[in-house]
């Protein structure tokens, strides 16, 4: 059995090259790194932060189980914080892999930002037609 090179070169990619060059399956990981592009944050934060952003309903689960996975593909990095009063809270800060996902994300969701203003364009011209002004030459 012969084996293609360029399918066994795929497989024998490092991890992080594969990480960095697929989409996420939804839009929490995209938005997670860009809440930590300028701020190191604690989960709780950047549950406000989804929130904020226009999630309507956040599973704390799976955002802790998400930044956990994140930080196993490099994309983030996190350490205890025990400054404050009370217990101590886990800091999660952007890598530069995390960086780098980041703009890979900004360029494909620019692409699908323009495939969705395009559909959104030709649904409301089939269900929601213009009104069509009168032509001013037939006034006259």
């Amino acid at each position: 059995m012969t084996t293609n090179k360029n399918e066994s070169e795929k497989n024998s990619q490092p991890k992080e090259e594969k990480v960095m060059t697929t989409m996420p399956k939804n839009l929490m990981v995209p938005v997670l790194l860009l809440s930590l592009r300028n701020w190191n944050l604690h989960g709780y934060k950047l549950i406000q932060e989804l929130t904020r952003f226009g999630f309507s309903s956040v599973d704390q689960g799976n955002v802790y189980r998400t930044l956990r996975q994140l930080e196993k593909d490099d994309m983030v990095k996190s350490e205890w914080d025990t400054t404050t009063g009370g217990p101590a809270k886990r800091i999660y800060s952007i890598t530069d892999a995390g960086e780098a996902y980041l703009q890979t994300c900004s360029g494909a969701l620019e692409q699908y930002q323009s495939i969705i203003n395009r559909f959104f364009t030709l649904y409301m011209d089939m269900f929601l037609p213009s009104i069509k002004q009168p032509d001013e030459s037939e006034d006259k």
